[in-house]
């Protein structure tokens, strides 16, 4: 999708804000003599940011306005080297809330509703992003926050909450305990609205069927705004994002080059009216494409597939690439096969094979070697990998002991 002349010309202002603040960002272009954007041919010349940068820059080196206009900052958790910090202004922290307002109107949520918001606050950008959202909205916002799953169950109990926000992962975990607890008749939500982490089908539809509701994805990063620049709808053809605020662009991740739409690659955002961290070209390393043409919901925003992975966790196999998504697919279609797993690589010298230790942990009810035969011929005829030497390590929980049984085989 090529960027339009509007957006060109909010890509030039903010160009012009970045140089005139003289950031990290500001330097690099004045030294790369980057003063204008005149064309589509020009914008795809300008340099890719990454994450690499913005801790290059660490702690406000990207802030492209005034002390005196940041009026808050965020920051990613910083587990894989320093933190990324980000400055907002009282026009960015009002956009987003826009953005996310924007999100659940398009879930079909609407004022009426409860929304129980059980994200982490503070530094991370979800919790508060999703309670922002819910007040520009005009929804009752139950700013939960993570973790003490016993108030949880007595606050969406008491106070009939009709959304639940959440990651995927703790989505589950509520329905688990609901189920446990057989307090489904009692639980009155109807959406949930889940971010932040990959989910597999197989999840998703235990946590829709137990827990009776529709299940909304929300996207969003920290480096950008946060959750809430897109979001599917109800028609659940792919994500709709708000391109009055950002371009999206998606790359080949290996060269670089712009795909077409329809074609898989990778993300790229450029912040188009963001004040207090403006970014042009940032590789977000998500994967997904562009859904070409117009949603059946009547939407003109343009949309994203589902986040496929991640092209900084590919891995190859005899050539053939692999992403953990397509693990945990595959896995999703074995009956008795839980979504955990965990994957080991090494090559075989002698032998020249690439040798893949693949654990996963199953149901006490299922017959490991059936199981196993059923993963090799599943892994054997979807990713088509040849001469590679499998080790499956089948781990299943039985009455609360770990049951421990390795299965071998060569594809």
């Amino acid at each position: 999708m090529q960027i339009n002349e509007r957006q060109l010309a909010l890509v030039n202002d903010r160009l012009q804000a970045i140089i005139e603040s003289d950031n990290f960002f500001g330097r690099m272009y004045k030294e790369l003599g980057i003063t204008e954007i005149k064309n589509p041919e020009d914008f795809k010349k300008l340099p890719f940011v990454d994450k690499a940068e913005l801790r290059n820059a660490y702690p406000l080196g990207i802030q492209a306005a005034p002390d005196e206009d940041i009026v808050r900052i965020h920051s990613s958790s910083g587990t894989t080297g320093k933190p990324v910090i980000i400055p907002y202004t009282a026009k960015d922290v009002d956009d987003w809330a826009t953005m996310f307002a924007r999100c659940y109107e398009t879930a079909g949520i609407t004022k009426k509703d409860r929304i129980q918001i059980t994200p982490g606050y503070g530094l991370w950008t979800a919790g508060i992003g999703f309670q922002a959202g819910c007040e520009k909205l005009g929804a009752m916002a139950i700013p939960m926050g993570p973790g003490n799953t016993e108030k949880q169950l007595q606050m969406m109990q008491d106070l009939k909450s009709t959304v639940i926000c959440a990651t995927s992962s703790y989505a589950l975990l509520l329905a688990e305990e609901i189920n446990k607890r057989g307090l489904k008749d009692n639980i009155l939500l109807k959406k949930g609205v889940i971010g932040s982490e990959r989910w597999s089908d197989k999840k998703r539809e235990y946590i829709a069927n137990e827990l009776g509701i529709e299940l909304y994805d929300i996207y969003g990063l920290t480096e950008i705004y946060g959750p809430g620049i897109g979001v599917n709808c109800s028609d659940q053809t792919g994500m709709h994002y708000w391109d009055d605020y950002l371009y999206i662009e998606i790359i080949n991740p290996e060269t670089g080059e712009n795909v077409e739409d329809g074609e898989e690659g990778e993300i790229v955002i450029t912040t188009l009216v963001k004040e207090g961290a403006p970014l042009l070209r940032f590789r977000t390393h998500d994967l997904s494409r562009i859904i070409p043409g117009e949603c059946t919901c009547g939407s003109k925003f343009p949309r994203l597939d589902v986040i496929k992975g991640r092209s900084d966790d590919m891995f190859k196999v005899h050539g053939v690439n692999m992403f953990p998504s397509q693990v945990e697919e595959l896995l999703g279609t074995v009956d008795g096969v839980v979504s955990e797993y965990k994957i080991d690589i090494a090559h075989d010298e002698e032998k020249n094979r690439d040798v893949i230790l693949l654990t996963v942990e199953a149901e006490g009810r299922v017959n490991f070697e059936k199981t196993s035969d059923t993963i090799r011929n599943i892994f054997k005829s979807k990713l088509r990998i040849a001469k590679a030497k499998f080790f499956f390590y089948i781990l299943s929980l039985i009455c609360g002991h770990i049951a421990q049984k390795p299965l071998g085989f060569l594809v």
